[in-house]
């Protein structure tokens, strides 16, 4: 059978990647001159490099052009891990905890095992958890300006689960959800296992581009929006009211869900009012205890709309029926007793304290933290590719999160996202000394200048 003209190119360009005769990095033709190198349409060349791309071997990245992936796999969504014992620091996923984590959790283990109904946290909790937890949550959630009944708060196993659980809700498969064009990635995964198209809304540093939405709506069939308005991962803005208020207006013009997460809210006590305080008839506010408390404890919860309450139940039933009654037994105890608002405090000041770190090692690179915030965002010149920085740093035992795990769009911004709650803040300094090191010495490796030279001698054989 005659293979396609495209398949044979991709399959010649595929080959010489994994050899490593063309290495990470590697600059590639145009289309166009790779369409006129060949003889073929440049709609065929483009088809080439849609090939390569699906197959992860190579990356498009807007105004730069198509570059070669580094194979070694620590970038992108799914990121390649280390052994513990090579590992000087994890700066790809954020794990807070308090020192005192420990001695906390036997107390409050004891705490329930003297308590009288033991049988009660044995058994199967009805879809959204029980009343008593529920009204917990509730009452947690002023802190963030959030005033509902505890009917309105369903719980879930985490914040992921919630997303899921509310995109599973109202989104049908094909259905368009409108996302920061840097989003959390926790959102592709759900929308690749629902067949869900995420449709990217302009955004940068200071925050999501409200006119952007409106054009979006207003071409496509917008189902909803989902957005994270206080400390944005991986941006780390935090919307100001103004713009909230216009998201609202957007919304209800055209008729579109809000879907709020609200996961990292704790670190921003001052933010202005959450989008459920200005939309309450549309917007779903998803979040969790995992950052406040541990990212081992799943307790999440979703605020939804009184219209959507029973079809979200039909979810949670649907997926998992209800969590743990002994980890929402501990969460919601922790909350009465007042420990998750010291551990809160706690992170707000810890955060802070890493950031300074940070600045003071990146901020001639460019890097950009919010204060509050367990991450920031360091931009990488032109001349140096993140996913090549990402897999040195991991040589020297250094876990990085490359923009590609964020992006919304086949074009990703090249840049890393450093989560800086993972590490002990003793290893921290050491650790973002290494960040600077290597985009020091990749910068200075000339990082591109050989790779024209490689495609020349291995695809066009001179």
């Amino acid at each position: 059978m005659r293979v396609e003209r495209f398949r044979q190119i991709a399959d010649e360009f595929a080959a010489a990647i994994r050899s490593g005769a063309l290495p990470a990095g590697t600059r590639l033709p145009t289309h166009r001159d790779l369409a006129r190198e060949r003889g073929i349409a440049a709609a065929t060349a483009t088809k080439v490099y849609r090939e390569l791309a699906a197959v992860g071997l190579v990356v498009g990245e807007r105004g730069r052009g198509t570059y070669v992936r580094d194979l070694s796999r620590f970038g992108g969504l799914e990121p390649r891990r280390l052994p513990t014992g090579a590992r000087v620091a994890d700066l790809s996923f954020n794990q807070p905890l308090a020192p005192d984590q420990s001695d906390q959790l036997r107390h409050a283990l004891r705490a329930l095992a003297a308590q009288g109904d033991l049988d009660a946290l044995l058994l199967q909790q009805p879809a959204g958890g029980r009343s008593t937890d529920r009204a917990a949550v509730a009452t947690h959630l002023l802190d963030r300006g959030i005033d509902i009944a505890p009917a309105r708060v369903l719980l879930t196993a985490g914040a992921q689960h919630a997303l899921d659980t509310v995109l599973g809700s109202i989104a049908a498969p094909g259905a368009v959800v409108a996302v920061d064009e840097l989003t959390y990635p926790g959102i592709k995964h759900v929308a690749d296992a629902r067949r869900i198209e995420l449709v990217p809304i302009r955004c940068d540093v200071t925050g999501t581009d409200a006119g952007s939405l409106d054009e979006l709506c207003g071409s496509r069939p917008v189902s909803a929006i989902y957005l994270m308005p206080t400390l944005h991962n991986p941006l780390g803005f935090t919307l100001d009211a103004v713009t909230r208020k216009r998201i609202a207006e957007i919304a209800h013009r055209r008729d579109c869900l809000l879907v709020e997460d609200g996961t990292y809210g704790f670190l921003a006590p001052d933010a202005p009012a959450p989008l459920q305080r200005l939309a309450p008839e549309r917007t779903f506010h998803i979040g969790s205890l995992s950052k406040n408390l541990s990212t081992g404890l799943r307790v999440g919860y979703v605020v939804a709309p009184p219209r959507h309450i029973r079809v979200v139940k039909r979810t949670l039933i649907g997926s998992s029926w209800g969590i743990s009654s002994i980890v929402t037994a501990l969460a919601t105890r922790w909350i009465a007793d007042g420990t998750v608002a010291r551990l809160e405090k706690t992170r707000r000041e810890d955060a802070r304290r890493r950031q300074d770190i940070a600045r003071r090692h990146l901020a001639d690179l460019g890097y950009h933290g919010n204060p509050g915030a367990y991450w920031g965002w360091l931009p990488l010149p032109d001349e140096l590719r993140a996913d090549i920085v990402a897999h040195r740093l991991a040589e020297q035992g250094v876990l990085v999160s490359t923009a590609d795990a964020f992006a919304a769009t086949g074009h990703a911004p090249n840049a890393l996202r450093l989560a800086l709650a993972g590490a002990d803040i003793g290893v921290l300094p050491d650790a973002l000394g290494r960040v600077r090191e290597a985009v020091r010495l990749a910068w200075g490796e000339d990082a591109g200048v050989p790779h024209d030279e490689a495609y020349r001698r291995v695809v066009r054989r001179e």
